[in-house]
C-alpha cells in the first residue's frame, strides 16, 4: 500500500493542489513513508521466495539469518523507524528462536549444496553435525537392511535448499558465506560429511535436487537423506494454488467434466512445465 502511495507521489500533490485539499503529506510523512518501505522491502522479498514452488525446508535459517543481520545494521534510512526496525528483529528474534533445535530445517540447511554448514553459527554448528551424522547412521542401517533382504532374495527386482542503506536482503546471504568460506574441522564427523562439507556451496540460484540427482554417487548416504529433508515445499502455498487451479479447469461451462478427467487436467497444468524445461 505505501508502496503504490509513493508511485502516485506526484499525482498525489497535484490532485491536492487542484482541489485545495485541506490536509497533505509533508516532506517529512514522505520521507518518512520511504523509510518505511525501505524497512519492510526484505520481509516482502522473503515472503515471495518462501512461497515459491520450489521452497524447501533449508531456505528457513539461511533467510533468518541473513533477515536478522541486515536489520541489526545501521543505515540512513532508519531515520524516524528505528524504534521498528528494533521490534522487528526482536520478533523475529522471538518466533524463530527454536530452529537450530529442529532437525528438519538444520539437517535440510546441512544437505543443501548451496547452504551446508555456512549459515551455522560456532555454538550450533556442531549440533547440526551431530543431528546429520545421526540421519546418516539411520540411512545407512536402512540400506544395510535393504542389502540384507535382497541378498536372502535375489531373484526379487530391485526398486529403483558498500552502501549499507542500499544493502539487501539477497546481499547478506554472499556476506555469511564470506565469513564462513573454511568449514571448520569435526571430527565426529565421516569422511563422506567432509569432503560433501569441503567443497564450496553452489550458487543460489541452482537447483539442489539436480544437484543430488548428479552427485549421488559421490555422496551416497548423504543423497539418502537429502532426498528425505529437500522432498517438498516448506509451506501449503502451492497446494493452496493447485485448489484455485481447479477453478479454472471446473467452471460454469465445464460443470459436467468427470472426475478423472479434471484430474487428468490439473496434473498436466501442474507438470508439463517442469517437463518442458527438463526436455530443454
Amino acid at each position: 500500500m505505501l508502496q503504490t502511495l509513493l508511485e502516485q507521489k506526484r499525482a498525489i500533490g497535484a490532485y491536492a493542489a487542484d482541489f485545495e485539499l485541506p490536509a497533505t503529506l509533508t516532506a517529512s510523512q514522505w520521507s518518512l513513508i520511504e523509510n518505511i518501505v525501505t524497512l519492510l522491502a526484505p520481509f516482502e522479498q522473503l515472503t515471495r521466495e518462501i512461497c515459491q514452488a520450489d521452497a524447501l525446508a533449508s531456505n528457513v535459517i539461511p533467510s533468518v539469518n541473513a533477515l536478522k543481520r541486515l536489520l541489526s545494521k545501521s543505515a540512513r534510512s532508519d531515520f524516524g523507524v528505528k524504534t521498528s526496525k528494533n521490534a522487528l528483529l526482536e520478533a523475529v528474534n522471538t518466533r524463530f528462536s527454536d530452529i537450530y533445535t529442529e532437525p528438519l530445517y538444520c539437517v535440510a540447511t546441512m544437505v543443501d549444496p548451496r547452504y551446508k554448514d555456512r549459515y551455522f553459527a560456532a555454538e550450533v554448528k556442531l549440533q547440526a553435525h551431530e543431528m546429520l551424522q545421526t540421519e546418516m547412521e539411520k540411512a545407512s542401517s536402512e540400506r544395510s537392511e535393504q542389502t540384507s533382504e535382497l541378498q536372502e532374495r535375489p531373484r526379487e527386482k530391485r526398486a529403483r535448499t558498500d552502501d549499507q542503506a542500499t544493502c539487501s536482503l539477497f546481499d547478506m546471504y554472499d556476506e555469511i558465506l564470506e565469513e564462513t568460506l573454511t568449514p571448520q574441522e569435526n571430527t565426529q564427523t565421516t569422511t563422506e560429511v567432509q569432503g560433501f562439507l569441503s567443497e564450496a556451496p553452489v550458487a543460489r540460484t541452482e537447483s539442489p535436487l539436480q544437484y543430488w540427482n548428479n552427485n549421488k554417487s559421490r555422496f551416497p548416504t548423504i543423497a539418502k537423506v537429502a532426498k528425505k529433508f529437500l522432498s517438498a515445499p516448506s509451506t501449503s502455498v502451492d497446494s493452496e494454488r493447485l485448489f484455485s487451479a481447479t477453478s479454472n479447469v471446473i467452471n460454469e461451462k465445464r460443470n459436467r467434466i468427470a472426475c478423472d478427467k479434471a484430474e487428468m487436467l490439473l496434473l498436466v497444468k501442474k507438470n508439463l512445465p517442469l517437463l518442458l524445461k527438463n526436455t530443454d
